[in-house]
């Protein structure tokens, strides 16, 4: 219950962790978000959108109560921006986040989005556009948010002629695609698909109801394997009743020489054959994500790791409460 008398028991103030360009320690900073009381929900996000800037954005419970903040200089200030998609851009510029914004009907919320589009979130203002050219697959493509190492950009979905999961990459920043179906072991469309570019394999992993066993949180159905930077497809591992991993905590980590890990429940798992099998870990589960800067993961409260190919891991600490400035 929150107790206006006591601020710091009854309301949640949120901060912006930022680490300057040549700094050695992350620092809190202002976040633009409203003060809450401890009983209301809030749901935000922190975009990042190249050096020293970012866009945070409220969700709001209705389409009228989004509202977004852009900074650029590492959020010393802020400004508020529009969330709503205004016009079209030719490519990704870098810095950009891709994302998708409702077509249809226009202004509903996700749960009511009948068909999605590309939308460009700008490094320079942090407005959206929608992207000129886009693959077609289905309803609701699913981009990654961040390009991979080797500057690519991938969006999953349906394939529009079989139904079957497919993905879609682009070397150019987004001005063309080229589209491939996954041999997927299910007839209709997963839930999703992530892509993790490694130094010698892309590796994708296709997310849904698996058929048999227990029912499982981030199933994963089926990991599929190219070797010819996502021309053809192989699949690798499909998820049975009980051998693992049968599910995905973010993305493949992908590394050299056949290595893959997986951050799954409730233990992560590695293979050094593509995906053929894989060994137990005993380090627990991770999420991992992409980032403009490797692969992070949370190691534990306030401490992350990031790989840059997927063998050797950096361990830092991101500012914590009462590391205020």
């Amino acid at each position: 219950m929150s107790d206006p008398a006591a601020p710091e028991s009854g309301f949640c103030r949120q901060h912006v962790a930022v680490r300057d360009a040549g700094a050695k320690e992350w620092v809190l900073r202002r976040s633009p978000l409203p003060r809450t009381s401890g009983t209301d929900g809030i749901s935000s996000q922190l975009v990042p959108l190249g050096p020293g800037r970012a866009l945070v954005e409220d969700g709001g419970a209705e389409p009228g109560d989004a509202r977004s903040w852009f900074t650029r200089d590492g959020g010393r200030s802020w400004r508020e921006t529009d969330r709503r998609t205004a016009g079209t851009t030719p490519e990704i510029p870098a810095g950009a986040v891709l994302t998708t914004g409702c077509a249809a009907p226009a202004g509903a919320l996700p749960d009511a989005c009948e068909r999605e589009r590309l939308v460009v979130v700008s490094p320079q203002d942090g407005r959206r556009r929608a992207l000129a050219r886009v693959p077609l697959l289905g309803a609701h493509p699913r981009p990654q948010e961040q390009p991979e190492p080797d500057g690519s950009w991938w969006v999953s979905g349906t394939d529009p002629l079989s139904g079957r999961a497919a993905v879609a990459v682009s070397r150019d920043g987004g001005r063309s695609w080229t589209a491939g179906r996954l041999p997927s072991p299910a007839s209709g469309p997963g839930w999703y698909t992530v892509v993790a570019v490694g130094q010698d394999a892309v590796y994708a992993a296709e997310m849904g109801e698996l058929a048999a066993g227990e029912p499982v949180k981030n199933p994963m159905r089926a990991l599929h394997r190219s070797l010819d930077g996502g021309g053809t497809w192989q699949r690798m591992w499909t998820t049975g009743p009980t051998a693992e991993p049968r599910s995905l905590l973010g993305v493949p980590v992908p590394g050299p020489g056949g290595r893959v890990g997986i951050g799954a429940e409730p233990s992560g798992y590695e293979s050094v054959d593509g995906g053929r099998t894989f060994v137990r870990l005993g380090d627990g589960s991770r999420h991992t994500r992409r980032t403009p800067l490797g692969l992070l993961r949370e190691s534990s409260s306030c401490r992350y790791e990031l790989t840059a190919d997927g063998v050797r891991w950096s361990e830092f600490r991101l500012a914590c409460e009462g590391q205020v400035p």
